[in-house]
């Protein structure tokens, strides 16, 4: 039996010896992260840049992602949003952490190279206490009673740059400017330009504060400990603390703590080595106990194989009992765990909270998840309703609808968004988290917080300086969002305000179309609805709008216009082109009719260099042409579009000599289209009436 134990031993001395090996490795490994973390970022004059922080010295296990630091020129700079920031100063003493930054655009002049309002990734950074708001006016149609420091070439144009701030609100009433661009500078900051006591450049290089969203309780009682604070590099996500022995979940032990970075001798050196022998021994008592129960194990199945055959060699008679029948052993259902009912009590308080089949919030509830609708968390403004960024309890970030009026249209347009959003589910589509109760003080929507912006923003927006929207990405996006339309159609709804502004994109340029506050059920046995036109400017069908009728159609239509915005990154409507071109659907119209495509498409796209795109292009455009057909009839419906945009992507344009054939139209059918007279401008078809401004408003 001796023998046979040291035998059934052997191979778990050799895990144990192994497994003492791996945890040295550990350890050096766990030591090394520690080591490389203690480090913080140091970039030109400014120092001290540390958790949630990383790049440049420090590796990316350091820091929380999204949290990168370039250091360019010895200035360090994190993007977000489009937008670079350099870091000024960063305080880890403070609880939140906070950090100084100011825009990198706006550094030592106020004439930036193109005008973006200043935006930020609430998921990581949120506004400080003690900023005001600073706004700069450009291309001002008339001379204002405001302050002007200099002038910007515009266009090879020379035009005065007004600013004002928070105090000087009621001033700016009647102003008429082009482009206006609001930059957070220190309150103090502000107040010493009013009072002449500073300059405008001192102001915004002085920067604005931020505070980090992160848990800064939780890195300072890791940093407490001894240890470094950093990435849980197991799941890439979360926080882990990096102490001189291994990596911890939030503090370092007793143990680790009693060992500070540059403590020399002493026992608390030892106390890895204990550590190691403590996992040694583990080791071999665990292979100890293991040898014996496969030692029992075997003893116990050789007794058993001896039984069975000694009964084989005694015949027996054959009886009833032989025949076997089916039963149902349930012994073999009690190891199996039970599990709480789908039918406790925080279930059946959810159901008492539901509307529609989503949760219900209360209205203080969203107002603390907004800070109380602090405009600087606005993300977007609409015609029905505002949106802001929120964080709830549970930790979900959220977008936060706030609809103007609590009347009875109010209502009944709160009623119908909710109703079809929770009905209909798609990769594609916007999900809806819950509402307010329709007896609330106030009406609002709780989406999920896509990050990434609108299609608007990327192409002729606040994020057009990225340069993501390469014509791969758009291609993309143009299928994606003909999908979720296309889905809706076939399930009898009509989203009735396709526009760039309602497609959002994540940050890998995945679509979510939202904005279902218009959108209406359609009957199956009606051909149209009969309705009031409403929509957004430059998008809405002209059928609609002429003959009160709404169609899945009207949405084929708009889904034109958005092709058009794709291909050329012009606006729907813009007045400051000719009167003729103010409607980019007419301007289109009128380019693919008279063969000038070449025109039409963005030049940053490579039509003219790159042979696919231009066969791509092409084969788009002439798919939006049939979408943008005045008679509705002539128009192609949602799933044809998608079919065509599919065969675009795939290149399989039908032909071998690289002309555009989409959906499958016959020569003449093409050739008829062409001809026919394009879609009458807004100033002749009384269109002219929803066109207020310069720019494209969000929502009607």
């Amino acid at each position: 039996m001796l023998s046979f134990l040291l035998q059934s031993l052997f191979p778990f001395l050799l895990i144990a010896s192994f497994l003492s090996i791996n945890v040295k490795l550990i350890l050096c490994q766990d030591g090394a992260q520690f080591t490389n973390c203690s480090s913080a970022i140091n970039c030109g004059g400014v120092g001290n840049i540390s958790y949630p922080f990383y790049g440049v010295n420090r590796a990316s296990y350091c820091g929380q992602p999204g949290y990168e630091v370039q250091c360019l020129s010895n200035v360090p700079v994190i993007n977000m949003n489009g937008l670079s920031f350099r870091i000024l100063e960063m305080n880890s003493t403070t609880t939140p952490r906070t950090v100084k930054v100011a825009r990198q655009d706006y550094w030592g002049s106020i004439c930036p190279p193109t005008f973006v309002n200043t935006t930020l990734n609430f998921s990581l950074f949120n506004y400080a206490s003690g900023y005001t708001n600073m706004t700069f006016y450009y291309r001002c149609n008339i001379s204002i009673g405001l302050p002007s420091t200099q002038s910007c070439n515009i266009h090879n144009t020379v035009s005065p740059v007004f600013y004002v701030t928070r105090s000087m609100v009621e001033q700016t009433s009647s102003i008429s400017c082009t482009d206006e661009v609001i930059v957070p500078v220190y309150t103090e900051a502000a107040q010493a330009l009013e009072a002449s006591q500073t300059t405008v450049s001192n102001a915004v290089n002085g920067g604005f504060p931020l505070e980090l969203e992160i848990d800064s309780n939780q890195c300072n009682k890791c940093e407490e400990s001894g240890g470094q604070c950093g990435l849980n590099t197991t799941t890439n996500s979360g926080f882990s603390c990096f102490c001189r022995d291994q990596a911890y979940a939030t503090i370092c032990t007793e143990t680790s703590n009693s060992t500070q970075p540059g403590a020399g001798g002493g026992s608390g050196g030892n106390k890895p080595h204990i550590k190691i022998g403590l996992a040694v021994g583990g080791a071999i008592l665990f292979g100890v106990f293991v040898g014996f129960y496969v030692y029992y194990f075997i003893q116990r199945k050789k007794k058993k194989l001896a039984a069975q055959t000694q009964s084989k060699e005694l015949p027996t008679p054959l009886t009833s009992k032989d025949v076997t029948t089916p039963s149902t052993d349930l012994s073999q259902f009690q190891s199996i765990p039970s599990y709480p009912s789908f039918t406790s009590k925080s279930d059946y308080d959810n159901k008492g909270s539901t509307y529609f089949g989503v949760q219900v919030f209360s209205y203080n509830e969203l107002e603390e998840a907004t800070e109380n609708f602090n405009p600087a968390k606005e993300l977007g403004d609409g015609g029905f309703g505002t949106v802001y960024y929120g964080k709830l309890h549970d930790g979900r970030v959220v977008a936060v609808k706030r609809l103007y009026e609590n009347n009875f249209k109010r209502v009944e347009q709160f009623m119908n968004e909710v109703e079809i959003l929770t009905r209909l589910e798609h990769r594609n589509l916007v999900k809806l988290y819950g509402c307010t109760s329709r007896r609330s003080r106030e009406l609002l929507l709780v989406y999920e917080y896509i990050p990434n912006g609108t299609v608007a923003d990327h192409l002729h927006g606040k994020r057009v300086e990225s340069g993501c929207l390469s014509w791969p990405v758009r291609l993309s996006i143009a299928i994606e969002t003909a999908d979720a339309l296309a889905f809706l159609h076939r399930n009898d709804v009509i989203h009735r305000d396709v526009k760039t502004n309602n497609i959002l994109i994540d940050n890998d340029f995945c679509v979510k179309v939202a904005d279902f506050g218009l959108s209406r059920l359609f009957p199956n046995d009606v051909t149209h609805v009969s309705t009031a036109p409403q929509g957004t400017p430059g998008y809405v069908d002209p059928e609609y709008y002429q003959c009160y009728q709404l169609t899945d159609k009207s949405d084929v239509y708009s889904f034109g216009v958005v092709l058009i915005e794709l291909l050329s990154s012009l606006q729907a409507v813009d007045t400051n082109r000719h009167r003729h071109d103010i409607n980019l659907a007419n301007l289109a119209v009128n380019k693919i009719q008279n063969h000038l495509v070449n025109e039409l498409v963005d030049p940053h796209l490579g039509y003219e260099t790159n042979y696919s795109v231009r066969r791509m292009t092409t084969a788009v455009a002439e798919l939006a042409f049939r979408c943008l057909q005045q008679e509705r009839d002539m128009r192609p419906t949602m799933d044809e579009v998608l079919e065509g945009l599919k065969a675009v992507q795939n290149e399989d344009l039908g032909s071998e000599n690289g002309e555009a054939v989409v959906l499958d139209i016959r020569s003449d059918e093409v050739g008829l289209l062409r001809n026919m007279p394009p879609p009458l401008s807004p100033d002749s078809n009384g269109a002219d009436k929803l066109v207020s401004g310069s720019t494209t408003p969000s929502s009607f």
